[in-house]
């Protein structure tokens, strides 16, 4: 991080604190804010050196303050002389290090500044200038401005560095590739070509280093041009994908100059068959436009890889949500809108997740979103028949049941790790806040080793620590019979669905299952209640919630001669099966390295 510079009392600090000194003129009648001016805190980048500057400006015509420290003559801060109102320079020691403040006074028209061309500054045709603000993480367009696709008149304008997909020089043009946002719940392809003025011809060394210094920015830390295997699941949801896919995902994944091949998956298991033969080393990423079902068959095909533990390590999976519950996405990337979404995998980072082993029979495969029996189960599986409904379909099965008070008996046996509710709390802040203190402010993703990078080399997947479903019980465990559970379920991620948080402590890496059980003989009232407790955030410190950290489990439903159980939102048989958790073994794309979810 480089020094900042700040204004205080109305006087110009440095770095270190102090006034420059020969600083006398700038005066405190003359700095501190008055007639609708406006200061603003600039950490720019000059040739990859953070160089923090103070803008003073007003909207209507009057003059602009402009105060720029900079480090020597080589930082590539150039004033323009061409503008009639632009003073020369005055200068003023700064302290020790020797370094320079310049104030330049620079006359506003209506709609126009005339700001000179620097390394974070690029004057534009027609008197507009181009900003890069690192501190408010956003391009600054001044002047009156026409984009390709509208026409603006107003005196600035402001991308989000974020929604920046790419830039490029040419010929003397600048083009910026960007996601437009309408509104909070979309986004969509932009583009803004720009003649760049003579004065802001520099060499073309300078140029290339002003839009790698825009990039680098606006990518921050993520891997840029990505290279995407795309798998389309017509069959997912309503049944939209494609159109999802061409209409909101395809124009922002060209603008910011990904590669990708697109497969439409035509049967169940496709994605297993595909995932098993992927080259690993020539995409980056598997996406998955579909429901949760895709992706579950992409994890599994890669661990059917006698190279599993290393295919599982290298191939992140990211999702666009085109199904009814589409959790994964809400996760990752806090939405259930495709092109939301599509950005977050953009901009998104590879981030480790906690995979699950199921054994159930003499067969094994992996869960990376969750395992239920009883009312989630059988209110998701049970309802195939009001797909058409879309999410609602899966409200209306819980409330069915509810009234019912249905109870599903099973034997449990848990191999518990956090228990008590304040406890649990503790370890989720506990997670968040050394992920936090690893990751800092500037670094988007913890992309650090876990226990399944050590095992990255070793052929197939990790070995079962507790054995197999059909093994003797492990040592310590204990099986407690329950006869009045309404509802099993077994997290590994927070959402379920859009505004379902279901799991709040759950941690995409911390080596835990989150476990809910709810006895289904409680009131229909005190239910209903319970289903309203997960939309307003109480659902946690409900009293008829039991939720507990686990790592390992074993469930034998009884009583029944068949039922539903859930893996991943898809149906599996209605025997006993284990479950085990394999810390960091698979790997996602997310938008920042975390759940994008509230805790507990």
């Amino acid at each position: 991080m480089g020094a900042r510079a700040s204004f205080e009392d109305g006087q110009i600090k440095s770095p270190s604190g102090d006034p420059p000194p020969g600083s006398d003129s700038m005066e405190r009648r003359n700095l501190l804010p008055r007639n609708g001016l406006e200061i603003k805190v600039l950490a720019e980048v000059s040739r990859g050196v953070r160089i923090p500057g103070i803008e003073l400006r007003e909207a209507a015509p009057s003059q602009s303050s402009i105060i720029y420290p900079f480090c020597d003559s080589g930082s590539n801060i150039r004033h323009s002389t061409s503008h009639p109102n632009l003073e020369a320079p005055r200068r003023a020691v700064l302290g020790p290090r020797a370094r320079s403040w310049t104030k330049i006074q620079v006359a506003m028209e209506k709609g126009e500044v005339g700001v000179a061309a620097s390394g974070v500054h690029l004057n534009l045709e027609g008197k507009k200038t181009l900003s890069l603000s690192s501190a408010e993480r956003s391009l600054k367009l001044y002047g009156t401005f026409t984009s390709v696709s509208a026409s603006y008149s107003c005196s600035q304008r402001t991308i989000p560095l974020y929604n920046v997909l790419w830039l490029e020089i040419s010929n003397r043009k600048l083009v910026i590739e960007y996601a437009a946002q309408p509104s909070k719940t979309a986004v969509k392809r932009e583009t803004w070509t720009f003649n760049l003025a003579d004065e802001a011809a520099l060499e073309s060394s300078a140029l290339e280093q002003w839009v790698s210094d825009v990039l680098a920015q606006a990518y921050h830390g993520a891997q840029l041009q990505k290279r995407a295997y795309v798998l389309v699941n017509p069959q997912s949801g309503p049944g939209n994908a494609m159109r999802r896919w061409k209409n909101d995902v395809l124009p922002l994944f060209q603008a910011a100059r990904m590669t990708f091949e697109v497969v439409t998956l035509e049967k169940g298991g496709e994605a297993t068959e595909i995932a098993e033969k992927i080259d690993l080393d020539k995409y980056d990423t598997i996406v998955a436009c579909s429901g949760d079902g895709t992706p579950h068959e992409i994890f599994n095909g890669l661990a059917k890889r006698p190279d599993a533990a290393r295919a599982l390590c290298q191939m992140p999976v990211s999702h666009i949500p085109c199904g009814s519950g589409n959790a994964m996405s809400c996760n990752l990337y806090g939405t259930h809108r495709a092109a939301l979404s599509a950005l977050g995998i953009i901009k998104g980072c590879i981030t480790p997740i906690d995979l699950i082993s199921i054994t159930q029979g003499d067969r094994r495969y992996l869960s990376f979103l969750s395992q239920a029996l009883g009312i989630i189960a059988e209110s998701d599986l049970g309802t195939e028949h009001l797909r058409w409904m879309g999410g609602t379909r899966f409200e209306v099965g819980v409330m069915m049941r509810i009234l019912r008070r249905r109870c599903y008996p099973c034997d449990l046996a848990v191999k518990v790790e956090v228990s008590d509710k304040k406890d649990i709390k503790a370890h989720y802040e506990q997670r968040v806040s050394k992920q936090a203190a690893l990751r800092g402010p500037e670094t988007p993703a913890i992309n650090g080793a876990t226990d399944a990078d050590a095992d990255a080399d070793r052929a197939g997947l990790p070995p079962l620590k507790y054995g197999t479903v059909q093994d003797a019980l492990p040592e310590g465990w204990q099986l407690v019979k329950h006869d009045r559970i309404g509802n099993f379920y077994c997290g590994n991620m927070a959402y379920m669905s859009p505004g379902v948080n279901y799991f709040p402590a759950a941690l995409a890496s911390d080596g835990c299952m989150d476990l809910v059980t709810i006895n289904g003989d409680i009131s229909p009232l005190a239910a209903a209640k319970l289903l309203y407790s997960v939309e307003n955030g109480n659902f946690f410190d409900n009293a008829h919630v039991q939720y507990r950290k686990i790592s390992a489990y074993r469930i034998i439903p009884r009583d029944q001669q068949d039922g539903y159980i859930s893996i991943d939102g898809e149906r599996v048989p209605f025997e006993p099966f284990q479950a085990e958790i394999h810390q960091g073994l698979g790997r996602v794309i997310s938008k920042r390295g975390v759940y994008e979810a509230s805790g507990p």
